[in-house]
């Protein structure tokens, strides 16, 4: 197997730290991408103890210095980058009426100008190479949900997003699919129990009532979603979007 160069964004932990293992264990090398580059050191350790190979690089991805930075080192480090998954994201749940204009502005930059971003900048590795896997994170949020107008607005425009770059870079041999979890216990889903005071474990024993197949989502749900659609067989699969929820959704 080729050795492809991945980038994982928000990949310090959670989900984003559960794709680039299983993206390094599928046989890639991985740059780790979060805000605080000390906080990648748990991933990478978790990668290169595996014997794989894995560099952490801290960048804010609504930077668009930062994101030029940071994708030209990891092609100077572990070499051109031909996969991307954007996973880094941020709540900042409220109804509309209390959200703030910061509350909207901060999720709209970190992930859709964060995919926007990361996405243009490694688009042109991926077409230079001919080949290439983009992947970005919606959620089941796209749908409309209680409090998270700016998190719900942001997800679905994920998926225009995906749609559009599936049109715009086919051609050159990059395909680009969208995963929309459901509910993963992760820190974020944590800290909306906390934001609503409820006890995380109340929070998941509801949810799970209401998921035909009666359990919670975990992070490697979603790393073996992203495994299928950054492989080589997954090379007439685009412009896709994929709910991981443990039942339809519509």
């Amino acid at each position: 197997m080729t050795e492809r160069i991945a980038i994982v964004t928000g990949a310090a932990r959670g989900i984003g730290a559960a794709v680039a293992r299983r993206l390094a264990a599928d046989g890639n090398a991985v740059a780790v991408i979060d805000l605080l580059e000390d906080a990648t050191a748990e991933t990478v350790d978790a990668i290169t103890a595996a014997g794989g190979r894995a560099i952490g690089i801290g960048a804010d991805v609504s930077d668009s210095a930062a994101v030029a930075s940071a994708v030209a080192r990891v092609a100077d480090e572990l070499g051109a980058p031909t996969i991307l998954v954007n996973n880094a994201g941020i709540l900042r749940d409220n109804l509309l009426f209390k959200m703030t204009d910061d509350d909207w502005d901060l999720v709209m930059q970190v992930h859709l100008r964060g995919a926007f971003l990361m996405s243009r900048a490694v688009q042109a590795h991926q077409v230079e190479a001919k080949w290439g896997r983009i992947v970005n994170l919606s959620s089941t949020s796209a749908l409309g949900n209680r409090g998270q107008a700016n998190y719900a607005a942001a997800k679905a425009g994920m998926q225009g997003f995906t749609k559009t770059l599936a049109i715009e870079l086919g051609r050159y041999g990059v395909t680009a699919n969208a995963i929309a979890p459901g509910f993963i216990q992760t820190d974020m889903t944590r800290a909306t129990a906390e934001r609503i005071g409820v006890p995380f474990d109340e929070f998941v024993a509801a949810t799970v009532q209401q998921i035909p197949v009666q359990r919670a989502g975990v992070p490697d749900d979603i790393a073996a979603a992203a495994s299928y659609f950054c492989s080589e067989e997954a090379g007439f699969c685009s412009g896709q979007v994929l709910y991981v929820a443990g039942g339809p959704t519509s």
